[in-house]
């Protein structure tokens, strides 16, 4: 069976850290961007995702790029 990959959508994650627990250890919380061209260049998608974090409440703890893709038997 031969099979094949196609690409689906991409997902831009931001990785906010929204405080401190009881326990002193940082609580993140993620901000995510749906529906991304699977084509988008990483460098454009990093700067969106600084760009949109500087806007946010929080500071950022990280960008993170989803990439989704179908299987499909060929």
């Amino acid at each position: 069976m031969a099979l094949d990959k196609v690409a689906a959508n991409s997902v831009l994650r931001l990785q906010l850290r929204v405080g401190v627990n009881g326990s002193g250890n940082p609580v993140y919380r993620n901000k995510s961007l749906n529906n991304v061209k699977p084509t988008a260049a990483d460098d454009d998608m990093y700067d969106v995702g600084a760009s949109l974090a500087a806007l946010q409440q929080y500071p950022l703890n990280g960008i993170n790029r989803i990439d989704n893709a179908q299987l499909v038997e060929i």
